[in-house]
């Protein structure tokens, strides 16, 4: 809950159970050690509660950055999460950046490791890992920190014309959900050279019948890569075969959706299928049934894995 107040900015994030953490920005000439000091907490805590309604976990004064790393791997050393980056509070996107930071290296390295990859293929895979990541968080920190220019205007007469635009662009009516998705997509690194609006973006997770059950895809596909392919949409000649990947025919057996929320995502795109990376990132999508089997085969070269010797 944010408190968009000139007068003093701040945050309330209901956390897990009891759990209530506050953000609560500082006025000139206040004293970050004195605001840390329990007195002067419950003091910025009373518009809400008292000493009688709960205990103080830990409080302290921080000024905020937004970094990012300009070297992400040098030879077998790799930066992820803090190390990499920091992030303003806005959003809490922190630990959601380091975790998307080490799945997208966590395959890569099990790819190379396993001998899956080898040569000037893997050095490229692991060089996609900062490429990929470095840009990625830079523009979402653009983002969180225009979400903090928003949040924490201290000029009264600005403040007035923010919230009437606010209002304006929901009708008048203040909503409690998101009004935009404002994770961004790939733009760099390990994805199909064609472009299109999907390449990037993060594939759906649906529901699929696996027998009596129903299963998330990863649960029935596994982690590895996968081509999801469109209701009648026929697996290509020998890619079913590649150890590597695991095709998913929505609308066959074992994968019969109950939501439809990936062939809705298909149709979206106007595509028949979509490659997906172990870090559920959609590689690239295909239109065409000749598409499909190119991208897969332009793939498993660029791996350095020969898909004849693969379907052997």
């Amino acid at each position: 809950m944010q408190y968009c107040e000139p007068e003093r900015p701040c945050t309330l994030v209901i956390g897990p159970k009891n759990h209530r953490r506050w953000e609560i920005s500082l006025n000139p000439g206040e004293d970050p050690k004195h605001a840390a000091t329990p007195e002067e907490t419950w003091r910025l805590l009373s518009r809400w509660i008292t000493p009688e309604d709960g205990t103080l976990w830990r409080q302290s004064s921080y000024r905020f950055h937004a970094l990012v790393a300009q070297q992400w791997r040098r030879g077998r050393v790799f930066l992820a999460g803090d190390a990499a980056h920091m992030q303003p509070p806005f959003l809490g996107q922190g630990m959601c950046q380091g975790i998307r930071d080490v799945s997208n290296l966590a395959w890569k390295l099990a790819a190379v490791l396993r001998g899956e990859v080898s040569g000037a293929s893997a050095e490229a895979l692991l060089d996609s890992y900062g490429d990929e990541r470095k840009a990625h968080v830079r523009e979402l920190t653009s983002r969180i920190k225009h979400v903090g220019a928003v949040i924490c205007e201290r000029d009264p007469v600005k403040a007035r014309e923010r919230d009437a635009a606010m209002l304006a662009q929901c009708g008048g009516v203040v909503k409690d959900t998101p009004r935009q998705d404002i994770l961004p997509a790939l733009t760099t690194g390990w994805l199909a050279p064609q472009e299109h609006a999907a390449r990037g973006s993060l594939f759906p997770q649906p529901w699929l019948l696996s027998g009596p059950q129903r299963q998330r895809m990863d649960a029935i596909a596994g982690n590895g890569w996968r081509l999801v392919l469109a209701p009648g949409q026929a697996v290509p000649g020998g890619a079913g075969a590649l150890p590597w990947l695991r095709c998913v025919a929505l609308g066959t057996v074992g994968a019969l959706e109950t939501d439809g929320v990936a062939e809705a995502w298909l149709q979206r795109h106007q595509s028949v299928a979509a490659l997906v990376r172990p870090d559920n990132y959609v590689y690239g999508v295909a239109g065409t049934t000749d598409e499909v089997a190119a991208m897969v085969s332009a793939l498993a070269t660029r791996l350095g894995v020969a898909a004849e010797a693969c379907a052997a």
